[in-house]
């Protein structure tokens, strides 16, 4: 059985700990700017992807349903399985175990959610990492080009441009409910992702952009408004859950 070298490093020379330093720096730093890959949902571990039956659930139901929403408490990963979706798409780049839906090369995207400062805080950090330091989110630094900034929004930006591992550049645009329905009129988009649940005319906005493409709308949110139409019509029409066993079948 392989030991951690971390174990016996009181027994290292002062070159071999130098050596495990620097090996230890390049892991870490692997991780910090290796995208989503290597950050979320790996195949073995206490993060391991068949831990998560509910998150899967949603990812497999994208083969299904244009539309999705991902209801569930604060701090259970919501945001971040919404943005590890994206990234997929967005790159291209999809784990060995995926069961959602897939497209062919390269998309187009928005990201939103309540304001530009939530929007900048939660869905570009996570996808970006923070102001100063863009390539050290889930998209990796070698995939993102063309950051163009907001604004009137300090640090936020507008949009950006993400390489897709087939060639060509995928192209995500970051939005918000206050900006009001209008702002999301215009060309189709293959996916949009809505971080915290949005008003009805903007999430059918959404859905008419996503129509001629055979795109998708993701919700992920607390339901912190109670039951309101569109929190009802989902659970209206919700799935029955699969069991851990079908998940990881």
């Amino acid at each position: 059985m392989n030991k951690n070298p971390v174990d016996n490093i009181s027994g290292m020379s002062y070159d071999e700990k130098l050596q495990l330093l620097k090996l230890l720096e390049e892991k870490e730093n692997r991780v910090s700017v290796g995208g989503h890959l290597m950050k979320l949902f790996p195949d073995e571990g206490p993060y391991a992807w068949h831990k998560y039956p509910r998150h899967m659930q949603f990812i497999e139901a994208g083969t299904r349903h244009r539309e999705r929403f991902f209801m569930g408490a604060n701090r259970v990963g919501k945001s971040e399985l919404g943005c590890f979706e994206l990234c997929c798409h967005l790159t291209g780049q999809y784990p060995k175990w995926w069961m959602g839906k897939t497209f062919r090369g390269p998309i187009d995207a928005w990201c939103a959610s309540d304001t530009n400062a939530t929007t900048r805080d939660i869905l570009q950090y996570k996808l970006l990492g923070p102001p100063g330091q863009f390539g050290t989110g889930l998209l990796a630094a070698d995939r993102i080009e063309n950051v163009k900034m907001k604004a009137g929004v300090p640090d936020g930006v507008e949009s950006v441009k993400v390489k897709h591992k087939d060639g060509g550049w995928s192209y995500l645009g970051f939005k918000s409910y206050d900006q009001g329905r209008k702002t999301f009129q215009g060309t189709a988009r293959h996916i949009v992702l809505l971080d915290e649940e949005p008003p009805l005319d903007i999430m059918a906005e959404c859905l008419i952009r996503t129509m001629t493409v055979e795109g998708i709308v993701m919700i992920t949110a607390t339901p912190l408004k109670g039951l309101t139409p569109l929190v009802q019509e989902f659970l209206e029409t919700a799935e029955k859950p699969h069991t851990d066993d079908e998940v990881r079948a």
